[in-house]
């Protein structure tokens, strides 16, 4: 499905966006300006369009070297402050032009050095950058960023403390990311206890990749207040989709907790945790009343938007907009903002924005 056969209905509904790649959403024309303006020279194609689809293919692929390699290439054009300020202006003003009201967006810092930044550098470009995307899209959204720590490198604490430090400059809070097979999320324990004592929010991608003990880990061990994906819980839940269905004692507890689940469909798709929306579990967690949240991970590799995503989802499930609306109000209950913020933006746009439509 493409961006253009999106019904115009679905583009204008709010949105809620809390799990989304700064350094996989760039626009194809801006990496190739910025290669040429820094001086990259691995890009494996210098047209906007055809860079383009050579991303969503080495995405779609099914190799994971391919596939780590895209990254590579948008990370590459990240190296220098005005770049980061750039692409994180443009993020905001793409998710805005999506319809998204609220979106938490995740990078890590740790990965634009290269160029001699200096992490303090780093985030203050991206924060600028979010703030001139706000107010080129009208005030229309809110984004808010997300400081990521590699799992398989030993700077956790110190982005924890970095999140702390510009809690009150645009961050909203951590996560890790990276290979879960092999790096469990407890090798990171003391950037977690140091967020938990500083009053600090953090996800956690867990239960992607790899299955149960991800996600045991990064609730029980380290605290998640949200699971990145967490699509491997239906590894939980037994006789799927017949009467008498029953929970297992995780998958009771992330219901009853009501932990929400950033899904992404279509990058589990390309990650091989589902093989077709039709088949992706979301429904059937949200049949269960998990708290089920739709995002997009990565826009640029997986060709998509929030409002493709709603699109894929209501095609193959038959979702209606009561349904969207449930998942949108789900996700800005979850967000990392103030109580008195996200009750704002439930009830002066999300809500009124599909009433409008529902009538």
């Amino acid at each position: 499905m493409s961006e253009a056969d999106i019904r115009p209905e679905i583009r204008a509904l709010p949105k809620v966006l809390l799990h989304d790649h700064l350094d996989g959403g760039l626009r194809p024309a801006t990496i190739v300006e910025l290669a040429h303006k820094h001086g990259y020279d691995a890009l494996p194609a210098t047209d906007a369009d055809d860079l383009g689809r050579w991303f969503r293919d080495a995405a779609d692929s099914g190799s994971l070297e391919r596939y780590l390699e895209t990254f590579g290439h948008t990370v590459g054009v990240m190296q220098t402050a005005d770049a980061l300020r750039r692409v994180a202006s443009e993020c905001a003003q793409d998710l805005a032009a999506d319809g998204v009201v609220y979106a938490e967006v995740r990078y890590a810092p740790e990965q634009h050095l290269d160029g001699g930044l200096t992490l303090e550098v780093v985030v203050e470009a991206v924060n600028a950058g979010f703030r001139d995307g706000e107010e080129a899209a009208g005030g229309r959204i809110v984004v808010r960023a997300l400081l990521t720590a590699m799992r398989h490198a030993a700077k956790s604490t110190e982005i924890a403390q970095l999140a702390v430090r510009y809690r009150d400059q645009g961050v909203a809070g951590f996560d890790i990311a990276g290979a879960e097979a092999g790096f469990p999320p407890t090798r990171h324990l003391d950037a977690f206890e140091y967020l938990q004592r500083e009053n600090g929010h953090f996800t956690i991608h867990a239960g992607e990749a790899f299955g149960l003990p991800s996600i045991w880990e990064a609730i029980q061990w380290c605290g998640a207040e949200r699971l990145g994906h967490g699509v491997r819980i239906v590894d939980d839940i037994t006789d799927n989709g017949a009467p008498g269905e029953k929970l297992g004692l995780l998958a009771a507890y992330v219901r009853d907790r009501r932990i929400p689940l950033e899904m992404c469909p279509s990058s589990n798709l390309q990650t091989g945790a589902a093989d077709s929306i039709a088949d992706h579990p979301i429904t059937h967690l949200k049949d269960l009343r998990f708290r089920v949240t739709v995002n997009t991970d990565n826009r640029l590799m997986s060709g998509t938007s929030m409002s493709r995503e709603m699109t894929l989802l209501a095609e193959a499930f038959g979702y209606t907009w009561s349904d969207l609306q449930w998942f949108t109000i789900n996700a800005m209950k979850s967000a990392f903002i103030g109580f008195d913020e996200r009750l704002d933006i439930i009830n002066s746009t999300i809500k009124p924005g599909y009433a409008a439509l529902m009538a």
